[in-house]
């Protein structure tokens, strides 16, 4: 939601300045040539210590080989080579399909929401998981199943083929003009904007205006919380009684692994808990207030 309030560049810096406070990037060799969201991130958090105790060496592109060295394009070298790697990603294809149901063309393939092959004569094909989002696939995976399975039966319909492939080209369009250019480009989607999109499509998206006015609490978790499968089994097709309960209950169980022992709260530790909630209260309203705007 902030993404569509607040400027890319804005933004940008703010995840920059957030890496780059735990680490400095451009010290250790690692600073890309592009902006912060202009790619999908690579985690690494054992590769400072890495590179500080000189188990790992950064390095620029690959220029040549020799028998026994590999030669840098900054004109170093490294003699005594014995293993190379070639982590060059991969290309994906259909080789059980014919090329007029499913074609692919330098890892370029045309789907309808990243799930359905428009030029079908009829809805009988669905495609799970192509795709490369800013987060969990799984949850992303389950949605589009459950979405497949409702076409399927026919109780959800396809748009026109004109209208499917105007949506694919958008998207398109959209990657292109916001990420640097990849092998996957037209695979990368947003996480919380897909499953919004595929939750709009099912009727399960949560209504956060509904949830504030109705339940409060469950609207916090929802918003603050982590977005996690839960949220799209509260309302429509294949609600969950339990599904209120699961968001609630969501951040105890993330930490339960992590607490072998429980430590006594300090009674200095209160004024700072009540001064950061009143600043959480603060925020709410002035986030409620640019929900209102946003919706």
């Amino acid at each position: 939601m902030l993404r569509h309030i607040i400027p890319l560049y804005l933004m940008n810096r703010w995840g920059e300045n957030k890496l780059d406070a735990r680490f400095n990037h451009e010290n250790y060799g690692l600073k890309p040539q592009f902006r912060f969201l202009s790619k999908y991130p690579i985690v690494g958090d054992d590769l400072p210590n890495a590179i500080i105790s000189g188990r790992v060496l950064m390095k620029p592109n690959v220029k040549e080989f020799t028998d026994t060295a590999v030669i840098f394009e900054d004109g170093t070298r490294e003699e005594n080579i014995d293993i190379v790697l070639f982590a060059t990603g991969y290309n994906f294809s259909f080789p059980f399909l014919e090329d007029n149901i499913l074609r692919v063309n330098n890892n370029r393939v045309p789907l309808y929401k990243f799930v359905f092959p428009p030029h079908l004569e009829k809805p009988t094909l669905a495609i799970i998981g192509l795709l490369q989002p800013l987060g969990a696939i799984m949850p992303i995976a389950e949605l589009q199943a459950r979405w497949a399975t409702r076409v399927f039966k026919g109780l959800l319909k396809l748009p026109s083929l004109d209208d499917m492939m105007a949506d694919i080209a958008k998207k398109i369009k959209e990657n292109e003009k916001r990420y640097i250019p990849s092998q996957h480009i037209t695979l990368q989607v947003q996480y919380i904007d897909h499953v919004d999109e595929l939750a709009s499509l099912l009727s399960v998206k949560p209504n956060l205006l509904f949830l504030f006015l109705t339940d409060p609490k469950l609207a916090l978790e929802v918003l603050f919380g982590p977005c996690t499968p839960a949220q799209f089994r509260l309302t429509g097709p294949g609600k969950w009684d339990g599904a209120r309960k699961s968001i609630l209950t969501q951040r105890q169980r993330i930490l339960k692994a992590t607490k072998t022992r429980a430590l006594k709260t300090h009674s200095e530790n209160d004024t700072c808990l009540v001064s950061s909630l009143c600043i959480k209260i603060l925020g709410l309203f002035v986030l409620i207030a640019a929900i209102c705007a946003y919706f």
